[in-house]
């Protein structure tokens, strides 16, 4: 005995209700990009490209959210590893603290690391050259501690989805732990591992307000974009600080749609049900 489902004048106008919550948000989000649009005028964009303190934010900002994510990443495939197949004490704590930086304030992380400075392990640091404060390096490590959260979650949660007998089976084929680890695991989850990378690269060339306590906003020195947009803004070239903006939004949402390709492949599960 075949079960369909009920359809109907109800059924409709319900399906109807879902989408007009989804239609709602998608029009607010696209109004504010469209009003940031029709604000940017040809001569501000002309601005952008010839200004030789944008390009340079810009290159900074590459670069630096460049090396974030390779450091990052070096963390984050062991890091999203263990915390996916091992059970250890205090497993629940350390997946706690992983994503307590994507919960903090940013600028609690710009403030806690001029602080962490000012101690004596901090002071012990700078006295060997390694100087963070105002200094470029002080971008990838602030980047890094607020973006690299981002990269653990997604690779953590990629090896969740891993069969983990297969790298069983590897164990029993003679494979020690380490080449199981490189050769199945690592090779099983290396879309979620690039889509893991993409998030960490985007939030970390987004952001802004650890970076504005700890390292500044030094112009040709330690001026990223997101602190272009707020130093445009400061001096009231909204046009300028705009289109640096929406250059912004494109990269986020060229990242997004990256990342929703590289770990969500098949865009349409099975369960989906057809608008009407």
């Amino acid at each position: 005995m075949s079960v369909h489902p009920v359809t109907g004048f109800r059924s409709r106008l319900f399906t109807a209700s879902i989408f007009l919550f989804l239609v709602l948000f998608l029009l607010l989000v696209v109004a504010l990009i469209a009003a940031d649009i029709g604000y940017v005028d040809l001569a501000s964009v002309k601005e952008v490209l010839r200004s030789r303190e944008i390009r340079s934010a810009a290159v900074l900002s590459l670069w630096t959210s460049t090396v974030t994510t390779a450091i990052a990443m070096v963390f984050a495939v062991p890091m999203g590893y263990a915390l996916s197949r091992y059970r250890f004490p205090g497993r629940i704590l350390a997946d706690t603290i992983v994503d307590l930086p994507i919960v903090f304030p940013p600028l609690v992380v710009g403030l806690s690391l001029l602080v962490f400075f000012r101690t004596r392990v901090g002071l012990w640091l700078e006295s060997m050259g390694l100087e963070f404060i105002y200094q470029r390096r002080g971008i990838v490590l602030a980047q890094f501690f607020v973006s690299a959260s981002y990269g653990i979650r997604a690779i953590k949660t990629t090896f969740d989805e891993v069969d983990r007998r297969q790298e069983d089976v590897a164990l029993t084929l003679g494979c020690t732990r380490a080449q199981a680890f490189w050769r199945v695991a690592v090779r099983n989850a290396r879309q979620g591992i690039v889509a893991g990378a993409i998030l960490t690269w985007a939030r970390a060339i987004g952001l802004f307000g650890p970076l504005i306590v700890f390292v500044g906003a030094v112009r040709m020195k330690t001026e990223v974009l997101p602190t272009t947009v707020y130093l445009e803004t400061s001096i009231g070239r909204i046009e300028v600080a705009l289109a640096i903006a929406l250059l912004l939004i494109v990269i986020a949402t060229v990242a997004l749609i990256l990342v929703r390709l590289l770990a969500y492949p098949r865009a349409t599960p099975r369960s989906a049900r057809r608008f009407w």
